[in-house]
């Protein structure tokens, strides 16, 4: 394989193709259905398929089958399979990404900015979803091209792109059944919606936190009642929501009180921990946009590495129940929700978890109110298995061809769902997770941005690695 020959293909299809299709997804408000309840009817997602299959069919990949699958009630999924370039190989390496985006939160983006505009600046393709994740499916189909150019073998590839991973992957598990005799047993899988943790190297992920999110709900009166009258006789459904919050979380440090939330790290976890925090430093708090004087929860980095890898942490992402403070009279109020987003250890099994917070924050309610707890979605974390020789060195061979550094690995605070669910389904297989959600990517948030320059590398990566997943296994057999 010619490196610099692999590359210049590469960096030319992203300028000439990616980028402009890219900024075509941008456009298209395609929400999560999580997040949108019109998404069978508004025609957002199937536009978004439409550009990705219209891309795909255009780059004539010889061999290629795609199928759009449609189960009953269900979000699409792109199905694609490409057969090995060595037909005396058959063995499958199964690639990943989605094509569903987070909120839009219109308001919060810089001047000039948006989350349907797309705007290249400083080498950066700012707009929803660019790099969370529509890029893969791009990235995918450019590294196999890369390597069919100059006549390199790679093996059977298939290709999803789901509709439904911001909203936890729900339907994803049907599609797999339904598929799963098709596709067949990979050897390795290679997924593309994961980070990064500088932009000069190769950033393979080890392990992914679990989610347990729900609504906590407590009520105390049946109608609201004037607070001059009322209190100091009733008390306040946010106080009672506070004391509740406080049996799950220590409100001075964020440290999650419940045994049952944990897990023990495993020891090579805490060494690539360590490894992560010197190479990484305080950069990982200078990304995020502090106000004047303010402080993150600790100022040591591995000990911030493992609170944001290995450790369950508390977010309070919505409210009910309170009215906005123009609209604020002095009523004491019959009820206050919030809407949690517990984040799980790799190994905390989620529904199991799930099913403790709701036990855990009902029982013996102060003031005898009414609380309930009511989990929507538990989706358990990923713990990669140990690296087998080869893909090991492929990663960091790729990494030193096109970065001029190894790989490094590290631990990712956020869900794939996905992951656990094909760990436990094919369990011999390694996993190469990986991504371009870096430094200031604000994926989730305003300002979301695509480094360009990454997304080529890491394509460039994925061709090496695919590249060697058929010489390790040829060599093998």
């Amino acid at each position: 394989m010619d490196a610099d020959r692999l590359f210049k293909f590469v960096a030319d299809k992203w300028d000439s193709t990616i980028v402009p299709t890219l900024c075509e997804y941008i456009r298209i408000p395609n929400q999560s259905p999580a997040f949108d309840k019109e998404w069978a009817t508004n025609g957002h997602m199937d536009k978004a398929v439409k550009l990705m299959v219209d891309w795909v069919h255009a780059q004539n990949v010889p061999g290629l089958e795609l199928e759009i699958v449609r189960l009953p009630n269900r979000t699409p999924l792109i199905y694609i399979t490409i057969p090995s370039t060595d037909p005396a190989f058959n063995r499958t390496l199964f690639m990943y990404g989605h094509m569903d985006k987070q909120p839009p939160l219109t308001d919060a983006w810089a001047p000039g900015l948006g989350p349907y505009t797309p705007v290249i600046r400083d080498g950066k393709l700012y707009g929803r979803g660019g790099a969370d994740d529509g890029y893969a499916i791009f990235g995918a189909i450019t590294a196999l091209k890369a390597l069919q150019e100059q006549g390199a073998h790679h093996g059977r590839i298939v290709l999803i792109v789901e509709a439904c991973e911001e909203s936890g992957s729900p339907d994803l598990p049907h599609y797999i059944e339904h598929l799963k005799e098709r596709i067949g047993v990979p050897d390795l899988i290679v997924c593309l919606d994961s980070g990064c943790g500088t932009y000069d190297q190769f950033w393979v992920t080890t392990s992914l936190r679990g989610l347990a999110a729900g609504v906590l709900k407590v009520e105390i009166i049946k109608e609201g009642s004037h607070s001059g009258h009322a209190s100091g006789i009733v008390p306040s459904s946010f106080r009672i929501l506070r004391q509740i919050l406080s049996r799950l979380e220590d409100e001075n440090t964020g440290v999650v009180k419940p045994k049952e939330l944990y897990c023990e790290i495993p020891a090579e976890r805490l060494a690539q921990a360590k490894s992560c925090a010197e190479v990484l430093g305080h950069t990982i708090f200078e990304e995020f946009k502090w106000v004047e004087g303010a402080k993150p929860v600790t100022e040591d980095v591995y000990e911030a590495m493992l609170n944001r890898t290995w450790r369950p942490t508390v977010s309070t992402v919505g409210v009910a129940g309170i009215p906005s403070l123009d609209m604020a009279g002095n009523v004491l109020r019959t009820h206050t929700a919030v809407k949690l987003s517990i984040r799980l250890p790799p190994r905390v099994n989620a529904p199991q978890a799930a099913a403790f917070l709701k036990e855990f924050l009902e029982k013996d309610p102060p003031y005898g109110a009414k609380v309930t707890f009511e989990w929507d979605k538990a989706g358990s974390g990923w713990d990669a298995p140990a690296l087998a020789p080869w893909l090991e060195k492929s990663l960091n061979d790729a990494s030193n061809l096109f970065y001029k550094k190894p790989a490094n690995f590290l631990g990712e605070g956020g869900s794939i769902p996905f992951m656990g669910m094909l760990g436990a389904l094919f369990p011999q297989a390694q996993f190469c997770v990986t991504g371009v959600l870096g430094p200031e990517n604000n994926a989730h948030g305003p300002n979301e941005m695509l480094v360009i320059d990454m997304g080529k590398r890491v394509t460039a990566c994925v061709s090496k690695i695919v590249a060697d997943h058929y010489t390790h296994f040829k060599a093998a057999n």
